[in-house]
């Protein structure tokens, strides 16, 4: 199965994911009809397991999205396991040193370029028999999350490591390091001078730069910056969004009825 993330890429087009943070593959699959070029399963903060994971790609499976996962933490037992499952992608928080950001990349990837083990249960059946270890290294998109104040001072480092594909801004928790208020869509001058020198170190070593939005306006400023992934929300955001204004405009039209 080809990687849709790194073909619109290489396109030079900038990809437009989609967060799944309800354990259901009807929301999963509802969510992947609509147009996103990749579906990312949060088994960090979202209430999402293993199994809720598999479940959720079985429903995408269908459709021409791309099944990502920001896993848990920097471990090679889930980081394994989730790619077994069938990702095609891996977001991986919390990623503060170029150390840390080689033994992502080890876990991820099979012998000689890691340790990964071979079993790919289910994402063996994305090709024919033996065909997926011999595409999975270059096939699987590695994003590890620059979100603190230690790894945005060693950026450059982790920039130069072998094997990642970019990196993912979490930008609640990289104005949190900073001592501001956690919230998504960054205006403070101190932040946007940061993503402005992530965006410039990842063009010079031909990397995609991505970040996580409130929405639609947040994505396309993003987009505007460099930004070559932006994630709108998460199912949950988008669904209380809508019907938050959903129920306003019933009252406000009502004339006091509701």
């Amino acid at each position: 199965m080809a990687n849709k993330v790194k073909q619109v890429w290489a396109s030079g087009k900038a990809v437009v994911n989609a967060w799944l943070a309800i354990p259901s593959g009807f929301s999963a699959e509802v969510i992947a009809q609509c147009g996103f070029d990749s579906v990312t399963v949060d088994m960090q903060h979202g209430v999402q397991d293993y199994q809720s994971m598999v479940q959720c790609f079985q429903s995408m499976h269908a459709h021409p999205v791309t099944p990502m996962v920001r896993v848990p933490w920097n471990e090679p037992g889930i980081i394994g396991k989730v790619l077994d499952g069938g990702a095609y992608g891996v977001i991986c928080p919390m990623v503060n040193t170029p150390q840390e950001a080689k033994n992502l990349v080890s876990y991820a990837k099979y012998p000689p370029k890691g340790v990964r083990s071979n079993g790919p249960i289910r994402a063996g059946m994305y090709g024919s028999a033996g065909t997926y270890q011999q595409t999975a290294n270059d096939e699987i998109v590695l994003l590890p999350m620059m979100e603190t104040k230690t790894a945005v001072e060693n950026m450059e480092a982790i920039l130069d490591v072998e094997g990642i594909d970019g990196v993912y801004i979490g930008p609640s928790d990289l104005g949190f390091s900073y001592g501001l208020v956690p919230k998504l869509d960054r205006d403070e001058p101190e932040i946007l001078k940061i993503y402005e020198k992530i965006i410039k170190e990842c063009g010079k070593r031909g990397l995609n730069p991505g970040i996580h939005c409130s929405g639609a306006d947040g994505a396309v400023r993003a987009i505007n910056m460099g930004f070559k992934l932006v994630t709108l929300s998460n199912e949950v955001g988008l669904m209380q969004t809508y019907a938050k204004m959903q129920v306003n405009a019933t009252r406000e039209k009502s004339g006091g009825k509701a």
